[in-house]
């Protein structure tokens, strides 16, 4: 995240300070930081004071992380959003920054995720927990009128889409922290949920075991792109079990190698493992046949293996799937 916060910014730095304080605020929110927490850290980005006031109680905090205790100015609120049981905002004289709709935006989210916890037997993060032994998903399912051998399925979506019923009511949801960052996950009883784009699909499964499902619905979310906005984990047989098996943080061989090539190569190696020859692949990419085949020879050196062989192909595709959970860029959503 921060690699690509750092392209971005070269290229846009309005983009690379948006990622950072997504980045930034992923990190407290991992790390289990309170409201404080949160505050402190809007208030430091922002360079303002930050407050939020939950079920009539009001906290504050200066950019230097000290608690405000006067009264606030309710002229200076910019911006702020509002949920039935609290509200955050900035104070801020004069015109807002151009990163504050976003810092609100991360706060709200972690205030939001923040009182979910604290209502565990309300909250769907609790049964997409992994931790929880089925015991206890079993009791919180219970408190839904869920029977444990229900089937269903999560959805992973971005934190900040709702997924409604057919029925056109909200679908119950929760901001869950992954190793990919915030997501929304979906609880889908039925198949028949209005679903935005972009949407990874879990597998269906015992209502007692979420968790499984959840961590296939994170899986095929990395893995949509803007041609395929869409993406159910059950479409990836085996190579789910690749994927569940893959650790991005110590990425394999292959997968380096892979990130390791410019666009161009890129491109003319994924024409060649596609292509049925490799004049038919210097047609596609418009380019000579024997300028193609010495591409071919310096990408098999590069690669360790042939990609044009029948386990050349196996590796590179299982490498080039890998690789979408490893790139931070998250597969190339924008």
């Amino acid at each position: 995240m921060h690699q690509l916060a750092g392209r971005l910014n070269s290229l846009d730095p309005t983009a690379g300070e948006a990622l950072r304080i997504v980045s930034y605020f992923d990190v407290l929110i991992a790390r289990g930081a309170g409201l404080d927490g949160l505050l402190r850290g809007a208030a430091v980005l922002s360079g303002t004071a930050a407050g939020a006031e939950i079920r009539g109680r009001v906290t504050r905090r200066a950019p230097d992380g000290q608690p405000l205790t006067e009264p606030a100015d309710p002229r200076r609120r910019s911006p702020l959003r509002s949920h039935a049981d609290w509200t955050v905002w900035l104070e801020r004289d004069g015109e807002p920054e151009p990163n504050d709709e976003m810092i609100v935006e991360r706060l709200a989210l972690g205030v939001e995720l923040l009182q979910a916890r604290r209502r565990p037997e309300a909250g769907l993060d609790a049964i997409v927990d992994p931790a929880r032994s089925v015991d206890e998903r079993a009791a919180l399912l219970a408190k839904r009128r869920i029977d444990p051998s229900t089937p269903v399925r999560l959805l992973a979506t971005p934190v900040d889409t709702e997924v409604r019923t057919d029925a056109g009511t909200d679908a119950p949801s929760a901001i869950v922290p992954t190793r990919y960052g915030l997501l929304r996950a979906t609880l889908d009883l039925n198949g028949k949920l209005d679903t935005p784009k972009p949407v990874g699909y879990g597998t269906w499964t015992r209502a007692d075991r979420a968790p499984e499902s959840w961590d296939a619905a994170i899986i095929a979310f990395r893995l949509t792109d803007a041609s395929t906005p869409a993406v159910d984990a059950t479409d990836l047989g085996t190579m789910l079990l690749l994927a569940q098996a893959y650790d991005p943080q110590t990425p394999h061989e292959d997968v380096r190698t892979l990130a390791g090539l410019d666009p161009r190569a890129a491109d003319i190696l994924r024409t060649l493992v596609e292509a049925d020859s490799i004049r038919s692949a210097a047609a596609e990419l418009g380019m000579h046949h024997s300028t193609v085949q010495a591409r071919h020879e310096a990408l098999t050196r590069a690669l360790g293996y042939d990609p044009r062989t029948n386990l050349g192909k196996m590796r590179y595709i299982a490498a080039a799937l890998l690789l979408r959970l490893t790139d931070p860029t998250g597969s190339g959503r924008t």
